[in-house]
């Protein structure tokens, strides 16, 4: 089984939210972009969020983000996974980002969100003990993934729910 590495983060220092995926797709490994899997609706909703047309570059897409002051990371650095589910990752494998250095530098983070359950259970365990005491005034939200793989939601209701959360960068 072949180790996977994930992607720096889009940020800048001026970033208010924090929003954390698990690990990236096969789809996003190979095309070296977050959520690229052309069913994963994170660029959707994003882009539904603000009024723009889902046919906006990548390129486009990231810096609209960092406008927003909306930072995009995964808590794990690298693990090993078969396919791009979350429940292939091999625990044993995990290697946890550096987020005592992240929280450091970006010093305007007021909320993390999470998307999807593995990010938040991982980021539970293996990161907030660590952290809290040097970080414990971030907030903390639960969102449903965007995932193809999470099909228990619609697009819609989904959308609805990341609005509510990101509300205070609708502008």
């Amino acid at each position: 089984m072949n180790s996977i590495t994930g992607f720096l983060p889009i940020e800048d220092k001026s970033a208010e939210i924090l929003i954390l995926g698990s690990m990236p797709s096969t789809a996003s490994l190979t095309k070296q972009q977050y959520y690229a899997h052309p069913r994963n609706a994170f660029w959707p909703i994003m882009l539904a969020l603000y009024n723009l047309s889902s046919e906006l570059p990548y390129q486009q897409c990231k810096q609209l983000l960092i406008e927003k002051h909306i930072a995009v990371w995964d808590v794990l650095q690298s693990c090993c996974r078969e396919g791009s589910l979350d429940s292939a990752i091999k625990v044993e494998s995990i290697k946890i980002n550096d987020f005592q250095l992240f929280f450091s530098q970006h010093p305007q983070l007021k909320t993390v969100c999470f998307n999807g359950l593995k990010a938040e259970a991982v980021y539970k365990k293996q990161v907030l003990p660590k952290i809290k005491k040097n970080f414990n005034g971030l907030k903390y939200h639960k969102l449903p993934s965007t995932s193809p793989a999470y099909a228990a939601m619609s697009l819609q209701h989904k959308t609805i729910i990341w609005s509510n959360c990101l509300k205070d960068t609708l502008s």
